[in-house]
């Protein structure tokens, strides 16, 4: 099986902008790839880093510069043995996780994250093609039925978990690899329950707390 993980290597993370710096978010998304990286590595397999350009990386790099789709069906359209894909930005992903995506039956493998989006697929039918636009995990279950393939959904938290806004960090602070959570942590990140309810702070002056469900406070 052959293992990708796309990257994308300039502004990452934008979302992230109220409580990181351009460059604090370029680091932190090294970090969630380090891990993501990492947990694959334990399965036994190397994976290869999909990147928009040049990246100093633990891992084979193919540098391909086109939309997420564009790129990613280029791997798949060439390939010549199952696929996975599992997104960089997966901070909480465990090798116990992944074997459990890279073990599912199906011709289509499925990781919903929330929001409608798709996490990490496993691809065995030669004809299996990428839609992350919109709600991508139930276009991708269309696009499945379509080719009459045999369609698995895995439900992981760890694998439907990923890191886009400020709320997330308090996953990484509670479960996430040892790289992401470090990083939070040695840029002043702290837990804090308030209310019964855990937030993210940090210690400066110019970043409020953030609470599970991303609300300021």
């Amino acid at each position: 099986m052959h293992v990708v993980v796309p990257f994308a290597v300039d502004a990452p993370k934008t979302r992230l902008s109220s409580v990181l710096e351009p460059r604090e978010r370029v680091a932190f998304a090294r970090a969630m790839l380090a891990d993501v990286q990492s947990a694959i590595r334990q399965t036994g397999r190397e994976p290869t880093v999909l990147a928009t350009a040049p990246a100093d990386v633990e891992s084979p790099v193919v540098v391909d510069d086109r939309p997420l789709d564009d790129a990613v069906n280029a791997v798949l359209a060439s390939a010549t043995e199952p696929v996975a894909v599992v997104m960089a930005d997966l901070a909480l992903a465990t090798s116990d996780a992944l074997e459990g995506l890279f073990a599912a039956d199906g011709d289509v493998v499925l990781v919903p994250g929330r929001g409608g989006g798709t996490n990490a697929f496993v691809a065995r039918h030669p004809a299996f093609r990428v839609d992350y636009h919109g709600a991508s995990y139930r276009d991708h279950r269309r696009i499945a039925h379509d080719l009459d393939a045999e369609l698995e959904t895995v439900d992981s938290f760890r694998l439907s978990t990923d890191v886009d806004e400020p709320a997330d960090l308090v996953e990484v602070l509670l479960h996430g690899g040892e790289r992401s959570r470090t990083f939070l942590e040695d840029a002043g990140f702290r837990l804090e329950t308030t209310d019964g309810r855990v937030t993210v702070s940090r210690d400066t002056d110019r970043n409020a707390a953030i609470d599970s469900r991303g609300n300021s406070t």
